[in-house]
């Protein structure tokens, strides 16, 4: 009824409701008030360690008891940097003794042994051959033929007949891919070192004729890839032009492939591997590789546990409990893993254990979080309950993590902080088949160097897999 006063009874019910949502309110504004301090703390430690010019690359603060440097005591002292004695000589030098003793002056010097001391060197004096080139015709079909030596790295002739040697390319190659040194430092080490005089345009020139060289191999690597039954995939930033693009990297257990384009969708995993790949895929969880519905996927488990920790340092009260617990699954389940490679864990049991681990994420991510960021992680852990665990599959095969994709990529990066990217389509493809080769080569077993060396000389395609 309008206007009639509220009873004693309502009035105590309603200051008691009043008092409820207060105290409430309270602990909320509580919560919130230590989360902005968390953020205002961690803010201000990012910024001052951007402005950090003395030590930019800083790990943090250092171990309290790290090893003394310098070589350690004991029997194998001075064993493991014993340089071994060289297998051949190209110059002897006799070294007599002084003319007088250094102590007293005296020249009655007997010269009682002859030791001997080995020197390598590098040398300073290029290597320049010629090549007398016998060039005639064919009786038969009058076609013009002439000779070619195995140090040729090109038929040319006449105004091009004067060339840099199969050494030289392929030392090009590997100091600007694989050491990421410029086309300017590269032409003043060959200046320094060798007396070779060339521009940096002659130094890029050579690369990008050692790239087109190497094409072949190149298109075995990808083959190999496209054949692989898992595959580690990642991707970073990148500049052709000028403009934004990605470079895109594929991991198996016997190639690296390097992929340079303007998209970051799945076009381009699909021109490497196609659409209908039906092997392992593992990744970080962009969302582009949700495009192979064929494949098996396996979600970083280092990116995910990252996730954990940054909720971690934010979270207040009860927030922090399910990044806690999903820390602590993923962390079981490597334990897991890692039990069964040293055969603790029979394959039955293993089968069992990760159904049981997916049942309890499944769990965890079920009720609807109040926090934010908690609650994008549960939605993204629901999505892909099937892919945190499948690396308990096959722990063998397949690892629960791209962590070496994100470790082939790192030396691109440098290439990029150094050069900022590529200017010309023939850069971005020399990008993407020089390193690629170079990381093949070294888990193949194989030098990169011997291999560009024996590419440069031959006249026809050399198998990089034997």
């Amino acid at each position: 009824m309008e206007g009639r006063r509220p009873t004693y009874d309502e009035l105590l019910a309603e200051n008691a409701a009043l008092r409820v949502q207060v105290e409430q309110l309270t602990t909320r504004v509580g919560q919130l008030t230590a989360q902005v301090a968390a953020l205002t703390k961690l803010l201000e430690e990012k910024n001052r360690s951007g402005k950090r010019q003395a030590a930019p690359f800083s790990k943090g603060p250092p171990k309290k008891n790290p090893k003394a440097p310098g070589r350690k005591p004991g029997g194998d002292y001075g064993q493991h940097h014993r340089r071994a004695i060289p297998d051949h000589v190209d110059e002897t030098y006799d070294v007599p003794l002084p003319v007088a003793c250094p102590e007293c002056g005296s020249r009655e010097l007997i010269d009682d042994v002859t030791l001997p001391q080995w020197q390598t060197d590098l040398p300073t004096k290029p290597i320049v051959r010629q090549f007398d080139i016998h060039c005639g015709h064919c009786a038969g079909c009058g076609e013009r033929v002439q000779g070619r030596h195995d140090l040729q790295t090109s038929d040319a002739l006449g105004a091009a007949a004067s060339q840099l040697g199969p050494n030289v390319h392929a030392a090009q190659a590997i100091l600007n891919k694989e050491f990421g040194l410029s086309h300017g430092k590269i032409a003043r080490l060959l200046k320094l070192l060798f007396d070779i005089r060339i521009n940096r345009s002659t130094s890029c020139r050579s690369v990008l004729r050692t790239a087109a060289k190497c094409e072949p191999a190149y298109e075995q690597i990808l083959a190999h890839v496209r054949g692989s039954p898992v595959i580690k995939v990642d991707e970073t930033g990148w500049k052709l032009s000028g403009r934004s693009a990605w470079l895109h990297v594929f991991v198996t257990d016997d190639a690296v492939l390097y992929r340079l384009d303007r998209r970051r969708g799945h076009e381009v995993a699909e021109d490497i591997i196609g659409l209908r790949y039906d092997g392992t895929l593992i990744h970080d969880g962009l969302a582009s590789y949700g495009w192979f519905f064929r494949a098996d996927h396996q979600q970083c488990v280092a990116h995910l546990l990252k996730r954990c920790r940054e909720l971690l340092e934010t979270a207040a009260a009860g927030a922090v409990r399910f990044p806690r617990a999903v820390k602590s699954l993923l962390q079981r389940g490597l334990d897991v893993r890692d039990r069964f490679l040293v055969q603790a864990i029979p394959p039955h049991g293993l089968a069992s254990l990760r159904g049981r681990l997916t049942a309890e994420l499944q769990r965890l991510v079920g009720p609807v979080k109040t926090h934010a960021g908690n609650e994008r992680l549960a939605k993204f852990l629901d999505a892909h309950l099937s892919e945190v665990f499948w690396f308990l599959s096959d722990p063998a095969h397949i690892a629960a993590t791209n962590n070496e994709s994100e470790f082939e990529l790192r030396f691109n990066v440098i290439a990029r902080k150094l050069s900022g990217g590529n200017r010309s389509e023939q850069g971005r493809h020399a990008q993407e088949v020089l390193p690629s080769i170079t990381r093949t080569c070294r888990k193949l077993g194989r030098e990169p160097y011997a291999f560009l060396h024996q590419t440069l000389r031959s006249p026809n395609p050399i198998p990089l897999y034997h």
